[in-house]
C-alpha cells in the first residue's frame, strides 16, 4: 500500500510563482501540484502559510558548537550529532553538508579533535535512520596545514563525502583582509594573548608560503580524480578567482570583494554568501555584504554557515528588504544549491521531486518552520 501525504490550503513556493493550493505526495515523491484546496481525508490543512521545497545546507560548522558547547567541555558526539540534526531540521532544512575541518592549525581546538569521530558519527546515524535531515560530509581543508594532503586523503572514497573546500585562513589576505581584523577575531574567540596572537599569525603566515600552493593543487587533482564537486574560499582577488577556476572549482564560497564575486559569477561558479552576513546587516570581517551582492546580481546561494535558523530567515529578508520575488529568494537556499551540488532529484515543488517540504508561518516578518517533511515522512 502507498504511503500518501497531501498538503493543501498552502501557498506554494515553486520555482516560478506563489501559487495557492495543494501538494500530493506519495511514495516520497510529489505526484501533483494542484490550485485550490483538496478536500480529502487525512489531508493537512496548512492554513495559508507558505510551503516551501525543503532547504538545502551546503556548509554549516554548526555541529562543533554541540561537540563543544563550552571551553574545555566535550560532548558525547553521537549525542552531538543528533541535537545539531535536530536544530537544523527545526529550521526547515531536510538536506545539509556538515562542514568539517581538516588541517585544523590548533590541535588542542574542539575542530581538530572532533574530526574522525565526527565522520564516523554521522555516518552510523545515517545508516540507522535516526537523522531527520539528510546529511553528507563537507570537508574543509586548510591548504596551509603541511599534511593536510595526508589528513584528507583516508576520506575522500567516503561516498557520504560530497564537497571539498580548499581554505586558507591566514592573516593578511582573504577574510582576514588586514592582521588586525585576524587578531580581532582569534582574540576575541579564544582569548589569545598579545604574544601568542603574535606567534600564531607568524606561523599561519609561513606555512602558507611554504604549503598552501602545493597543498592546494594536489588536494584540487585528488578531488578530480574522486569525481568530488571542489569550492574554493574566501576569493579576494581576480588572480584568486582565476587558480581555483583552474582546478575545476564550481563553488565560490564567501568571496570578500565585489571583484572576487563579479569574476566567479561570470565565470559560471555559483557564488555562495552566508545568511548570518544578510541577517546581521554585513560581514564581521568587514568584507562584502550578501545584500550588496544581491543588489549587484551576483549572489547565487545562501549558507547558514553557524546559525541554522538564518537561512530561511534570509531568503525573506531577500524578498521583503531586497524586493526580489520570493521564488527567486527561495531558490538561494533550495534549487540553487540543490543543483551546484547535483542533486537534481530536489530542491523545488514539482512533480516528480522528492517530498522534501517546510511548511512556514510568519510571526512578524520573522519566517518559521512550522511543520517539515522528507520523503514525505514528517521530520518536524
Amino acid at each position: 500500500m502507498s504511503e500518501e501525504l497531501i498538503l493543501t490550503n498552502a501557498r506554494i513556493v515553486t520555482a516560478d510563482a506563489v501559487i495557492e493550493g495543494s501538494v500530493v505526495v506519495r511514495d516520497g515523491l510529489i505526484v501533483e501540484l494542484t490550485p485550490g484546496p483538496l478536500r480529502a481525508a487525512g489531508a493537512v490543512d496548512c492554513a495559508g502559510d507558505y510551503l516551501l521545497p525543503g532547504l538545502v545546507e551546503l556548509h554549516t560548522d554548526n555541529l562543533e558548537k554541540h561537540v563543544g558547547p563550552r571551553p574545555g567541555v566535550r560532548w558525547p558526539m553521537q549525542a552531538a550529532v543528533l541535537a545539531h540534526d535536530a536544530q537544523v531540521a527545526a529550521a526547515g532544512i531536510t538536506t545539509v553538508y556538515d562542514a568539517l575541518t581538516v588541517g585544523e592549525m590548533r590541535e588542542d581546538r574542539v575542530r581538530a579533535e572532533m574530526l574522525g569521530d565526527a565522520v564516523t558519527a554521522i555516518g552510523e546515524a545515517q545508516r540507522a535512520r535516526v537523522f531527520r535531515a539528510e546529511h553528507f560530509l563537507h570537508m574543509r581543508c586548510e591548504v596551509g596545514h603541511e599534511h593536510i594532503v595526508d589528513l584528507v586523503r583516508p576520506f575522500l572514497d567516503n561516498p557520504m563525502v560530497g564537497l571539498v573546500s580548499l581554505m586558507d585562513h591566514s592573516p593578511g589576505q582573504r577574510q582576514f583582509a588586514t592582521v588586525e581584523k585576524y587578531n580581532e577575531y582569534y582574540q576575541g574567540k579564544f582569548g589569545y594573548t598579545e604574544e601568542e596572537m603574535r606567534a600564531l599569525a607568524s606561523q599561519r603566515i609561513e606555512n602558507t608560503e611554504r604549503f598552501a600552493g602545493k597543498n592546494r593543487a594536489e588536494i584540487a587533482s585528488l578531488c578530480a580524480a574522486h569525481d568530488l564537486r571542489r569550492a574554493s574560499h574566501d576569493d579576494a582577488k581576480l588572480e584568486h578567482v582565476e587558480e581555483a577556476a583552474g582546478f575545476g572549482v564550481t563553488i565560490a564560497e564567501f568571496p570578500t570583494t565585489r571583484v572576487a564575486a563579479e569574476a566567479a559569477h561570470r565565470i559560471g561558479m555559483a557564488v555562495v554568501m552566508g545568511a548570518p552576513n544578510l541577517v546581521r546587516g554585513g560581514s564581521h570581517s568587514g568584507n562584502i555584504s550578501a545584500a550588496a551582492l544581491a543588489q549587484y546580481g551576483v549572489l547565487d546561494i545562501l549558507s547558514s554557515d553557524y546559525v541554522p535558523c538564518s537561512l530561511l530567515h534570509s531568503a525573506f529578508l531577500l524578498h521583503v528588504q531586497l524586493g526580489l520575488p520570493l521564488p527567486e529568494a527561495v531558490a538561494k537556499v533550495s534549487l540553487n544549491p540543490a543543483r551546484a551540488l547535483g542533486l537534481g532529484d530536489r530542491g523545488e515543488i514539482a512533480a516528480g521531486k522528492r517530498g522534501d517540504l517546510a511548511r512556514v508561518s510568519l510571526v512578524g516578518d520573522m519566517p518559521v518552520a512550522r511543520q517539515a517533511w522528507r520523503l514525505g515522512e514528517r521530520i518536524v
